[in-house]
């Protein structure tokens, strides 16, 4: 044996698995086929939001949450119905408890104990279809890190680091693995490839030339290597038919490397792969003007107050608006015909309403600035700095002082003119006469004054509510809107343990999986919809326990 474990990728799950396991004594290697500068994967590049149940930021804002609220809302929302033994949803069900049960009790104690932090006011993410038995989360439980997603990943990468540094972790980068090695049943390693060196800077895609091979043995292998977001053909490959079509085109929500890869060479060793039709994909994604890697695009994390239209200028029906219902939104947009929509507001909603998901694009946050944070996010004038330069630089932005001069920019924006400025101007005007009131039959006008009757959005996210075409309140802005890949929800499955299980349900000797590549644990934990928050900390709870079992088991 080279090693005691063998953990397949440096992202957020597979460094909570080293964690776990130098922390228990244990010799690990981990492999990944990037360089250096990628410690922490796709997590890095968040927004470092998590998911708490009973929380100190929600009973400071008077929010009355539960285990047994939030069970039912992640229930409503994942609508298991693969059930029974040996059926694909069997583990994704106990793993959803367990993680809500995790999310109410130990986490917060946990993650405190390695030193984050969290904003004052937890965001309502995912408000859901307008239905109480049906998804979506029925109080704010989306609390950002101090840090955004560097800050979550910054405690394991630097244990990690402390473990190389006295012989417990040794690192293999530009190492991409190719295949399990199964023997008498179990998995006894790995072997692969060689990448060239590569000094790229973090998430700029990477040379795949191979200048030689390895191989390495441990009594178990955890493989933590992300889903398939940055491999569209996959995306399209398992789209689901009750998605509508796949799009013809799409933006990339994450760099390149995250390419689904070792979704087949598990199977190949005997993995199951359940729930491959379970993805989850934006409707509010921007091409970023300053791109990283190849498709870049960066999700708009919007308020209740954005008209959304289609690409034919038609407003979007209830439940479809901006924070409600991510999947209600892709389906509903996908029997439209086209791959494009639009927001259209004015510059009042956009300083108050606007962030763009990703680390990088909340400097203040990331660096745990809070007195830049309460300056230019509650305090100060304009935009957040990041989106006043996407409106400036962004293609997909149209600024413009009327109506009739806004239509025409966005028409330019497509390859045939196909909005109408007399009919956006008639919806409009619909929804703005219903602004006068407190009271109001408007359903998204409804949404914003009940957005506003919760302090965090009132103080720092939804704008109080004005027409869209007083001149008081512009210029306007229109954005094309595109839908941005992001996350696999199925994959491996897995016993509570993180133990991968093959064909006959039974585990697999020697291999464990977990992260995103596992569904966020046992295949498929959100089942078909995702309550916001539970993406990182997926990972985290997935991989602390394939670490935690390996190292007890050894």
């Amino acid at each position: 044996m080279d090693v005691d474990v063998i953990v397949v990728g440096a992202g957020l799950a597979g460094l909570a698995a080293a964690h776990e396991l130098t922390a228990a004594g244990k010799s690990v290697a981990l492999v990944d086929q990037e360089n250096p500068a990628n410690l922490g994967g796709q997590a890095w590049w968040s927004f470092g939001g998590l998911f708490f149940v009973g929380s100190p930021e929600q009973k400071r804002a008077r929010i009355t949450d539960s285990v047994e609220l939030a069970w039912r809302d992640w229930s409503n929302s994942a609508g298991f119905d693969r059930l029974g033994a040996g059926a694909e949803d069997e583990w994704a069900v106990k793993w959803a408890r367990a993680y809500v049960e995790f999310a109410a009790g130990e986490k917060r104690s946990w993650l405190s104990g390695l030193g984050l932090r969290w904003l004052p006011f937890a965001g309502w993410a995912e408000r859901g279809d307008l239905r109480a038995d049906g998804h979506g989360n029925s109080v704010p439980r989306f609390h950002v890190t101090w840090g955004t997603g560097t800050g979550v990943v910054a405690p394991f990468a630097a244990a990690a680091l402390e473990a190389a540094g006295t012989g417990r972790l040794r690192f293999h980068h530009r190492h991409r693995v190719d295949e399990l090695i199964v023997e008498a049943g179990a998995v006894a390693g790995v072997r692969g490839v060689l990448l060239a060196a590569d000094d790229s800077a973090r998430g700029v895609s990477s040379n795949r030339d191979v200048v030689g091979d390895f191989e390495l043995r441990a009594q178990a292998v955890i493989v933590t290597t992300g889903g398939i977001g940055a491999n569209h053909d996959l995306v399209r490959e398992y789209w689901p038919a009750r998605l509508g079509t796949p799009p013809a085109s799409m933006i990339t929500g994450v760099p390149a490397y995250v390419d689904g890869r070792m979704l087949g060479i598990a199977e190949s060793a005997g993995v199951r792969l359940v729930n491959r039709d379970r993805m989850w994909h934006y409707v509010e994604g921007v091409r970023n003007w300053n791109p990283i890697w190849p498709g870049h695009g960066i999700r708009i994390l919007s308020a209740p107050s954005p008209m959304w239209f289609d690409a034919l200028g038609r407003r979007l029906p209830a439940p479809y608006f901006p924070s409600y219902d991510t999947l209600g939104t892709l389906k509903y947009l996908r029997s439209t015909g086209h791959d494009h929509s639009w927001f259209v507001l004015s510059q009042r909603i956009i300083e108050k309403e606007f962030a763009l998901s990703g680390s990088e694009q909340n400097p203040d946050v990331t660096a745990g600035d809070r007195r830049g944070f309460l300056k230019e996010r509650i305090l100060g004038k304009g935009a957040p700095a990041p989106v006043e330069a996407f409106k400036r630089h962004g293609a997909d932005f149209v600024v413009a002082d009327t109506l009739d001069e806004l239509v025409a920019g966005m028409n330019k924006l497509t390859e045939q003119p196909l909005l109408d400025a007399g009919l956006l101007r008639t919806q409009i005007e619909a929804r703005d006469s219903q602004i006068a009131n407190k009271v109001t039959k408007d359903a998204q006008v409804q949404g914003i004054h009940n957005s506003r009757r919760y302090l965090g959005d009132r103080i720092g996210r939804t704008a109080a509510p004005h027409r869209i075409l007083d001149p008081a309140a512009g210029p306007l802005i229109g954005v094309k809107l595109h839908i941005l890949t992001r996350k696999t929800l199925g994959g491996i499955q897995t016993d509570l343990d993180s133990r991968a299980l093959g064909a006959d349900g039974a585990p697999i000797p020697g291999l464990y999986a977990a992260g995103e590549v596992a569904g966020f644990g046992g295949g498929g934990v959100h089942g078909y919809n995702a309550l916001e928050g539970t993406f990182l900390g997926g990972c985290l709870f997935s991989g602390r326990a394939a670490g935690r079992h390996a190292a007890a088991s050894l």
